[in-house]
């Protein structure tokens, strides 16, 4: 190749980055203003004079002390979130990853219906979803009726109102989050390494977890991220199916917004939960070995 047209060939590549790096602009103009533009607002107001009111209005004091203060007062609304939300992932994908292996390998030409079936939640709201929770698990209803007939529960025992009821709403609202992802890695696994592993002897759980599991691991990955970040900031399963003892940090946040106007321990909160969560994230994709996710 001439240095002419290798000169031509190297222009025309720069100049098809260049368009590439373009079509990012809508993206980027898109987070900044509903996301980077928002969350340093939300940072100044995190830092308002706390001794201040919605009527008179809050002066900007720099109060750096909020945080340790919402943090202080609310550490253990902080510890149930992540613990509803990790148990609520947890059943998730031991249930959804089932699911979505039978989807990708034994539906056959049901596969569509299944996925149909799935998503099928989506159709009504969040709100709905979660307040037909409160009579499945009702005093008087079905589940806990049979489990109090087979000697589960007390006669006087209960579901709703209580934490099991909050992680089995979580569970419910997310379970797409989870099964979703892993069926897109499980849909693009070649099953003919699978049957390679079995000409090789190896067993079905050693196939399984030699060759199978791990190729699946973006999905596990991504469905384990999409359920357990909006889990620790959801409030509507806890406030609908518990009560003020299994409130979560969502709960407390929502409260100073909308109800105390509580601005700066509001703005705390939800900086505090963000940053924790993001360490965890990092943390979680880089000891799961899949760093380019980040």
């Amino acid at each position: 190749m001439s240095v002419a047209t290798r000169a031509t060939v190297d222009g025309e590549t720069a100049r098809r980055r260049g368009w590439g790096w373009l079509l990012l602009v809508p993206g980027m103009l898109y987070l900044s203003v509903f996301f980077i533009f928002p969350t340093i607002q939300l940072f100044f107001t995190s830092l308002y004079d706390p001794s201040g009111s919605f009527e008179q209005g809050y002066a900007m004091t720099w109060h750096f002390a909020n945080y340790v203060d919402a943090l202080r007062d609310n550490w253990n609304l902080f510890g149930r979130s992540f613990l509803y939300a990790g148990a609520a992932t947890a059943l998730c994908l031991a249930l959804g990853y089932p699911l979505a292996y039978a989807i990708a390998f034994k539906s056959g030409r049901w596969k569509h219906v299944m996925l149909v079936l799935v998503i099928a939640p989506f159709f009504t709201s969040f709100l709905l979803r979660t307040l037909s929770w409160r009579t499945i698990l009702a005093d008087e209803g079905p589940i806990t009726s049979f489990l109090q007939f087979i000697a589960v529960l007390p006669d006087d025992g209960r579901l709703l109102a209580t934490p099991v009821a909050v992680i089995a709403g979580l569970t419910y609202n997310f379970m797409p989050f989870m099964t979703l992802p892993i069926y897109a890695s499980l849909d693009k696994v070649d099953y003919r390494l699978v049957e390679a592993s079995n000409d090789l002897y190896a067993s079905p759980f050693t196939g399984f977890r030699k060759v199978t599991f791990p190729l699946s691991m973006p999905g596990v990955v991504a469905g384990t991220l999409l359920t357990f970040i909006p889990a620790c900031g959801d409030y509507i399963n806890a406030e609908l199916l518990g009560t003020p003892q299994q409130y979560m940090v969502g709960n407390r946040i929502q409260s100073a917004f909308l109800t105390e106007h509580n601005y700066p321990l509001a703005a705390s909160l939800s900086l505090i939960l963000m940053a924790v969560v993001v360490a965890m994230v990092v943390v979680y994709v880089r000891r799961a070995g899949t760093e380019d996710l980040l």
